[in-house]
């Protein structure tokens, strides 16, 4: 077995723990913005190269390389650039930025002075989901206090570089976590994806180039440029370099925030949980949240990667690993997450507004008992109608649940249908039928 307490790598969870951590001071005696007193002193370009030797990829789900992506800004494009910090964390399962922001808000803020500084920009925005009002209000009080010390503003440690940030509070909207629909709200509109090209490198916020990032992004690249690119790509794997905070939910008995190497495995997280819930087993779990397609016991042992996760067939996404154990009817659980996404759709494209009701009907038929196993197929159907076909991944991220429990747990949606109902539910289905309900 693996010696576990070896396998977490607290660096960005590292003074979580500490009193007051959220403050300046606290953060400044941990080795706080001596990073970006180093950056300061290099060529932007030269911080984009150490990114990029890093092996950073982006921390939101889609894994793209963070370096490249900061050089695709036209530096010749005579409009200013702009920094966007994608902090509207709200997929099912996903809950690391949050917790990130309130326990060390100065990580992201001296990420963004950094990065801001590497695309040239003067100007940056850091984009929270409205409804956590407790987090806009812990980052808003950390911007002003990294002013006051100077880090922000004009001429930043007589450096000639100015920067201004801005925390904007968003309208609530799963789909503003697309990074073009967040665009459309930052601008004041509404949340909708926006066609590309032009790509928000080229044309984004205010038609101007702009980066647009996750909080975790962000906040890695502050020790990347204090301890070097080389000892971030020494931990992690070949081609997903680097560390991560995996969060686990569900039934475990200690969910919370673990940081680790990517490709670690399930395994060994849940060895550092505690194990699975007393008396219970691991029946599925997701590996980067609800639009992520669901895994099972068997996939225990793959390594948390983006080519080990890819290479089983779903998505590595946002590391949310939200476990279920035998007591959890997957049709239900399914259904619970369709449902979400139907409500969540921004309705701006027919395949995923239509699609994701039509997931709905079907769904809830097939947990209530009725219809026929034909409506299995209806359903992998309506998912081949909207995967690819909707106007972003919002769509996509719906069917991926649907497909994979089809193929993993038929026999569980069949069940439902030779029971009258859900199988787990005593008081909605025969299987019950002459023995005494639990109470």
């Amino acid at each position: 077995m693996t010696d576990t307490a070896s396998t977490l790598t607290p660096v960005l969870t590292d003074t979580w723990d500490a009193e007051r951590s959220w403050t300046l001071a606290t953060y400044e005696q941990h080795g706080g913005y001596r990073a970006l007193r180093k950056a300061l002193g290099m060529a932007p370009d030269d911080i984009i190269t150490a990114v990029k030797d890093s092996g950073l990829r982006g921390r939101g789900g889609a894994g793209f390389p963070t370096g490249m992506k900061w050089s695709f800004i036209p530096q010749d494009n005579p409009k200013p650039k702009y920094l966007v910090v994608n902090a509207d964390e709200s997929e099912p399962g996903t809950c690391k930025d949050i917790p990130l922001m309130m326990a060390s808000p100065h990580t992201l803020v001296e990420g963004v002075i950094i990065s801001s500084y590497a695309i040239r920009a003067n100007r940056a925005f850091i984009y929270i989901r409205g409804e956590v009002v407790h987090v806009i209000r812990r980052v808003q009080a950390a911007v002003a206090e990294a002013y006051a010390a100077g880090h922000l503003g004009k001429n930043i440690h007589g450096s000639g570089y100015d920067l201004d940030v801005v925390v904007h509070a968003g309208a609530g909207a799963y789909i503003c976590g697309e990074e073009t629909a967040l665009l459309e709200g930052l601008e004041g509109r509404r949340g909708q994806p926006r066609l590309r090209p032009p790509f928000p490198a080229v044309a984004g916020l205010y038609a101007s180039p702009t980066v647009i990032n996750n909080v975790e992004s962000i906040a890695s690249v502050p020790s990347i440029i204090d301890r070097g690119a080389e000892w971030f790509a020494s931990m992690g794997t070949e081609k997903s370099a680097g560390f991560g905070i995996f969060s686990l939910s569900g039934h475990v008995k200690r969910p919370g925030q673990y940081e680790a190497p990517l490709g670690i495995t399930l395994r060994q997280l849940i060895d550092l949980a505690g194990g699975m819930r007393e008396g219970h087993e691991l029946k599925f779990w997701t590996p980067g949240g609800s639009s992520t397609p669901l895994l099972t016991p068997e996939h225990l042992d793959i390594p948390l990667d983006f080519e080990g996760v890819g290479a089983a067939g779903s998505m590595l996404g946002t590391r949310a690993l939200q476990l279920f154990d035998d007591t959890v009817c997957v049709v239900r659980a399914v259904l619970r997450w369709t449902e979400f996404y139907k409500h969540e759709s921004c309705g701006k494209c027919t395949p995923c507004r239509e699609g994701t009701w039509w997931l709905v009907q079907t769904l809830a038929r097939l947990e209530r008992g009725e219809g026929s196993e034909a409506d299995l197929d209806l359903l992998l159907d309506q998912c081949d109608n909207i995967l690819g076909r909707s106007f972003c991944a919002l769509g996509d991220g719906a069917t991926s649940p649907i497909s994979s429990s089809i193929k993993y747990f038929r026999e569980e949606y069949l069940a439902h249908l030779t029971h009258g109902g859900c199988p787990f539910d005593p008081a909605r289905s025969t299987a019950w039928a002459g023995q005494e309900v639990p109470a």
